[in-house]
């Protein structure tokens, strides 16, 4: 215990405090430099607990600090008779002050944020220094009382000693329900609305705690100079606070004091020796930020080997004997009635229809997985279902409520939790505090601002149990960036657990994950499903059929198979939504691509990846992938949506990390070579989606990317004459037909051996997919191309040879003619197995 309070930050900054007041006697240097220091500090932590805690940063936080000493000043003059009860209406001033600001500023994020609480304060100064009669103007209020403390050491103390118990009061408020909730909503806002909890009154009580923080201090300092004065509001001095607590570590609890250390007694010192000190303190704050991000705190955990944040105390709850069973109590449901229902829902975004009328019911105790090739709207329906966006039309009704235009958060309260596409966790909390702060949506004290949020012991052993049911206990302690890919999966599983939902949507919770891993969290969702209704969004389609029991397939927005899986891959408008395959001859005729008009030569490999494996952010999506690509040569690379077929080009065009392996352009390794240098090589890409500069006409979009040996623009024309047409139209007001030819002829402006084209085909019609695909077919004359497409049958005519990937790796290499040849391997590797969807009994069965 004694051990305890000697290493407690606040004894640490109590020590530092009394410490140079002592040497500031001994070397007689003013006392009231020491009572400045510690009024900065408790500036600085006010600061920080929007910063480091929260995630938000205020440009203007001045805005409060001189306000309140302004505040103090005047309620001295007739309103109060000492200054401890002024320093009470100071922060009853600021409380009221910052909810009218906070109701504002809050409604924006990011830079926005900032700059309107920079405009506030500059609008304070303007009234401060020009409304001289209220505020004395230029020359301030000056000879405000202090009838308490009349002696500076007096002040001194009072002033060391309200400090010490405010920063204590914020050590305590960091450790409370409350303030482990902002270090989350600091690193994922949107997974903390997703747990259920309402982030701009989270936002809202922190800021308004943050200025009656900022407040006080401003009122301390107006009886340390017993004044007020408009120079703390104005913009030169609006960055100060934030600029000393940067300079000490906004990442520990005690950077506002070093930093408030450093920032006052330099700028003592520099001014001295000039009148523009800014000029020497200027590099010194450049250097810190070069070479110690993490400020004075983190320099010094440097150089004892011991980086991490100290905002708060780096232990865990002691993991009790016996840990118990997840208890799925509060998701009983009646299995004969929809716990979801939708009817007539729609979603456009202008002309674009991204979900068109659909009707589903979802049952409880079920798997129900959503299924359509990419585009189809299975996360745009996500997001509707949860209220990330809006209908256009339709009605949602969740266990008996209309949820059609609830708030997200009231939806989660009322059972339904919701995985992310991409991995959405609070990735510098540890594991055990990710899930704590999900199982504290459901607590009745879950914004508790006193308490220990350790101490809630109910709270603490269904955190364990989550742990223990998807297999992270022994992970417990670390944070969630030192985790694996697959590892983070499962922590956001037991997190979307934890809100004691009855509905689970799962947004490709296999993706990126190595088959070991995809084995225990499809046994997971399997099991979770004779509790809970389950929806899985997914693109491995052999664990979707083995594992689900009801399957829903979208097609551009609209539902086009519903059934048991055997039914859905029988059905002949999902395989050809999967493979591509005309119904009748005249569609099959607009597929039709014209002939090449000569045999092409095929030359020496000029592209090739070598054992490569790549992902983002942590996760793995490719696998030792080998591609060679030969001088001349038409290549088609083919698979599932979600197998790595974009991120395969990405590689090539170095624009993923690349985990291993090699990528080779004329035997030239350019495995870490930037974009721009791998484009001046020979290699272009035409992503998917066009990206095209909308205010920009055609003619524009293709001069930017012009360069010496590349296509002239009467060559482009002749490629697509349309283009002659439109070539004075800006690209916003383009067809999607006519922006694919624009993103082909921009690959083509550069000299370029190898043109990737992700996606040509996506979103045209017959008629104008078979103009774009003539216009590939002659492109084959002047580079050799990589062609990504879904619709296998459409593209296997016009290529050499054909790549596959399944799950990151590539399970078919070979000549494009025997694979388009071979209905079975494509129904197999590409599209909806009846094979696999027979053996769905079994697999569930060794799943469960």
């Amino acid at each position: 215990m004694k051990s305890s309070i000697f290493r407690h930050p606040v004894t640490g900054l109590s020590v530092t405090l009394v410490a140079i007041s002592l040497a500031a006697l001994a070397l007689d240097i003013p006392l009231s430099r020491i009572t400045e220091i510690a009024i900065y500090t408790l500036y600085g932590a006010g600061v920080n607990l929007l910063v480091g805690y929260t995630g938000l940063v205020p440009f203007g936080a001045s805005v409060f600090f001189g306000c309140a000493s302004y505040a103090a000043a005047l309620s001295m003059r007739g309103m109060f008779g000492n200054e401890i009860t002024a320093l009470i209406f100071v922060m009853v001033f600021t409380l009221v002050l910052a909810v009218v600001l906070g109701a504002v500023v809050l409604r924006r994020k990011g830079l926005y944020f900032s700059l309107l609480t920079l405009a506030c304060s500059q609008i304070a100064y303007e009234i401060a220094f020009k409304w001289t009669d209220f505020t004395g103007g230029e020359n301030g209020l000056q000879n405000v009382p202090r009838p308490l403390f009349e002696s500076q050491p007096m002040f001194h103390a009072f002033c060391l000693v309200t400090v010490v118990g405010a920063m204590w009061m914020l050590w305590r408020l960091a450790h409370s329900p409350f303030g482990r909730l902002l270090q989350a909503m600091r690193d994922n806002e949107q997974r903390v609305t997703s747990l259920g909890y309402d982030s701009y009154r989270v936002k809202l009580a922190a800021f308004v705690i943050s200025a009656v923080v900022i407040g006080y201090a401003g009122g301390l300092l107006a009886f340390l100079l017993q004044g007020a004065y408009a120079n703390n509001l104005s913009w030169q001095h609006a960055g100060d606070s934030l600029l000393m607590t940067v300079l000490g570590g906004v990442h520990h609890f005690l950077g506002p004091l070093w930093g408030a250390i450093g920032f006052i007694l330099l700028q003592e010192k520099l001014s001295a020796v000039t009148e523009n000190w800014w000029l020497l303190f200027a590099p010194i704050i450049i250097l810190s930020a070069l070479f110690s991000p993490e400020g004075i705190h983190g320099l010094v955990q440097r150089v004892r080997g011991r980086e991490r944040w100290s905002l708060v105390r780096s232990r865990t709850p002691r993991r009790p004997d016996v840990i118990a069973n997840f208890d799925d109590r509060h998701t009983k449901l009646d299995p004969s009635k929809p716990i979801l229902s939708v009817r007539g829902l729609s979603k456009s975004f202008g002309s674009i229809v991204t979900a068109n009328n659909i009707d589903l019911d979802v049952m409880p105790c079920q798997l129900h997985s959503f299924i359509g090739p990419n585009g189809a709207g299975k996360t745009t329906f996500f997001n509707m279902l949860t209220g990330v966006l809006s209908p256009t039309a339709g009605q949602i009704l969740f266990d008996g409520h209309d949820i059609t235009r609830m708030p997200i958060h009231k939806r989660i309260r009322l059972g339904m939790g919701r995985s992310f596409q991409i991995v959405s966790v609070f990735r510098n909390l540890t594991a055990f505090e990710n899930v704590h702060v999900a199982v504290r949506a459901r607590h009745a004290k879950r914004h508790g601002m006193w308490r220990e949020a350790y101490d809630l012991n109910e709270v603490n052993a269904r955190t364990w149990s989550l742990l223990a049911a998807v297999g992270l206990l022994d992970r417990a302690e670390e944070l969630c960036t030192n985790l694996s890919h697959g590892e983070q999966r499962l922590l956001e599983i037991a997190i979307t657990l934890a809100t004691e939902a009855k509905l689970l949507l799962l947004d490709e919770p296999l993706a990126g994950l190595a088959e070991a891993d995809r084995q225990v969290v499809g046994a997971l969702i399997r099991k979770l499903s004779r509790t809970h209704a389950v929806v899985l969004i997914e693109h491995d389609m052999d664990r979707v059929l083995t594992l689900s029991d009801r399957i829903t397939v979208l097609h551009q927005g609209r539902l086009i198979a519903d059934g048991k899986p055997a039914e859905v891959a029988a059905n002949p408008d999902v395989i050809t939504a999967y493979l591509g395959k005309p119904k009748d001859e005249e569609e099959a005729a607009a597929f039709a691509p014209v002939a090449s008009d000569r045999k092409q030569q095929i030359g020496a490999p000029v592209l090739q990846l070598k054992k490569v494996s790549a992902g983002y952010a942590g996760s793995r999506i490719l696998n030792d992938v080998d591609i060679v690509v030969r001088e001349g040569e038409a290549v088609a690379l083919l698979g599932r949506n979600g197998v790595g077929k974009t991120t395969t080009l990405r590689a090539m065009m170095g624009a993923v990390e690349i985990g291993g392996g090699q990528v080779l352009f004329d035997g030239k390794d350019i495995t870490s070579s930037a974009s721009y240098e791998i484009n001046r090589l020979g290699l272009s890409m035409v992503p998917e989606g066009r990206r095209l500069f909308p205010n920009l006409t055609v003619q524009e979009n293709l001069r930017l990317a012009m360069r010496p040996g590349g296509a002239s623009m009467d060559e482009v024309f002749e490629l697509f004459p349309r283009l002659r047409e439109r070539m004075k139209s800006r690209a916003e007001n383009l067809s999607g037909g006519e922006r694919q030819m624009v993103a082909i002829a921009r690959a083509l402006m550069v000299p370029s051996r190898v043109i990737l084209l992700d996606e040509p085909f996506e979103g045209l019609a017959p008629a104008v997919v078979k103009e774009v695909m003539d216009a590939v077919v002659r492109l084959r004359g002047r580079a050799a191309l990589v062609i990504v497409e879904h619709h296998a049958e459409s593209v296997l005519p016009i290529v050499d040879r054909a790549y596959v990937l399944v799950n990151g790796s590539v399970a078919f290499e070979g000549s494009a003619q025997k694979l388009a040849a071979d209905k079975e391997l494509q129904g197999r590797l590409l599209g909806v197995s009846d094979a696999a969807a027979t053996s769905t009994s079994e697999g569930v069965g060794a799943a469960a």
